[in-house]
């Protein structure tokens, strides 16, 4: 027995007011989990971003097409050892229109290469150059299609209208938290050959492997000078710089988020301190019988502070308990299978759920530091007067 276990013990003094608190600051932490969880899923794609991977696009936006022939171009450039092109298709499940995933026209002969984070078996691989509709599918989006190998898919296109039928040729997986299991990828050929002729020889944008990853920055200004003496300039920049310019787009909501985050801890802190300071008063006279008996100002506060802290590991813990299979085993597959481009991996990150218990105790900690100053200054004729 000791002053610490004592405090913590004082805890279930009053089992329905703490259950009670517990349960509004495991709901705080809750949010406060959620919140991170989608903060740093959103990050993902930047933080796992292949190092030694550089893009090129349009110079005055994504959505403008380059020239194909400007993929030579690229190869020839001092660093670069392997490139490759795609171009946004556009593509939807008629029978489900609002079912959004990345559909993408590619070179066949260089984009594995290039994204092999991409896993496609041998045999898939090989049916798949050999098909000239064939398609290989991430296995999230099988999932949701309902397809598998060998099955026939009709695709509805947007930027280019009409139906487009396809073979699924194989399934691939991730190696990589950034890489989004929910796209669809089909020969450029194949696209390139069915729209007009003025359409034709048009690409979304250009991905390039380079020897030096320190060197990105130069061989990014490298590229873009040579484009820049041609008709159509480029933009070229690591892939982590890229997908950091797609959510600069989302920058206002992102900075919503993490103000709600800190809102909700000032919430949770006024939660613990309300009841804090509520089993102060009403064991005031305890207190003063503690004095009474020669114990010092400072037990007073470590009962106060210590008990503070076991409700505030209670409510961290437990709103970890209520967090994880919200997050990970519903939410958080459902936003995958659902919103794969934008959340490829979302999932609690370790640091989230050792700062949501670390915040939960620390503001336990300093809800209690005023009610515990005050009972340690009260004098013990006053604490024995004191009526709760």
């Amino acid at each position: 027995m000791n002053l610490v276990s004592v405090a913590a013990r004082n805890v279930l003094r009053n089992k329905f007011r703490t259950l009670l608190t517990v349960i509004g600051a495991a709901v705080a932490v809750l949010a406060f989990v959620l919140l991170r969880t989608v903060l740093s899923a959103w990050n993902v794609a930047a933080d796992y971003a292949a190092k030694d991977r550089i893009a090129t696009r349009h110079k005055i936006s994504f959505i403008l097409p380059l020239p194909k022939r400007y993929m030579t171009t690229l190869r020839e450039v001092p660093g670069v050892t392997e490139g490759t092109f795609m171009n946004w298709f556009g593509g939807k499940d008629p029978r489900d229109a609002s079912n959004f995933f990345g559909s993408m026209a590619v070179d066949s002969a260089t984009f594995f290469k290039v994204y092999d984070e991409m896993v496609v078996s041998p045999e898939d691989m090989e049916r798949w150059q050999g098909d000239r509709k064939g398609a290989i599918v991430g296995d999230i989006l099988a999932t949701r299609l309902k397809v598998k190998v060998g099955d026939t898919v009709t695709l509805e296109g947007s930027i280019y209208p009409g139906p487009w039928q396809f073979n699924v040729s194989g399934i691939y997986t991730a190696s990589r938290k950034s890489m989004d299991r929910s796209q669809f990828i089909f020969h450029y050929d194949y696209l390139n050959e069915s729209i007009p002729e003025r359409d034709r020889d048009q690409i979304g944008w250009m991905t390039a492997r380079i020897d030096d990853p320190s060197r990105s920055a130069e061989i990014s200004a490298a590229i873009d000078k040579i484009f820049d003496e041609k008709d159509i300039q480029t933009a070229t920049m690591s892939e982590r710089a890229m997908n950091l310019s797609f959510m600069a787009m989302m920058s206002a909501v992102l900075t919503a988020l993490n103000a709600v985050s800190i809102i909700i801890l000032l919430i949770m802190m006024m939660i613990l301190g309300n009841t804090i300071a509520m089993g102060v008063r009403e064991r005031s006279r305890e207190y003063g019988v503690l004095r009474a008996l020669g114990f010092e100002p400072k037990h007073v506060r470590i009962f106060i502070i210590g008990e503070a802290a076991t409700v505030g590991l209670l409510a961290g813990l437990a709103g970890l308990a209520i967090a994880y299979p919200i997050i990970e085993l519903g939410m958080g597959r459902w936003l995958e299978e659902n919103m794969g481009g934008m959340f490829p991996y979302f999932r609690i990150e370790p640091s989230t759920m050792v700062m949501a218990v670390l915040l939960s105790v620390g503001l336990s900690l300093l809800a209690s530091l005023l009610p515990a100053y005050n009972a340690s200054k009260l004098s013990v004729t006053d604490a024995l007067r004191r009526v709760a």
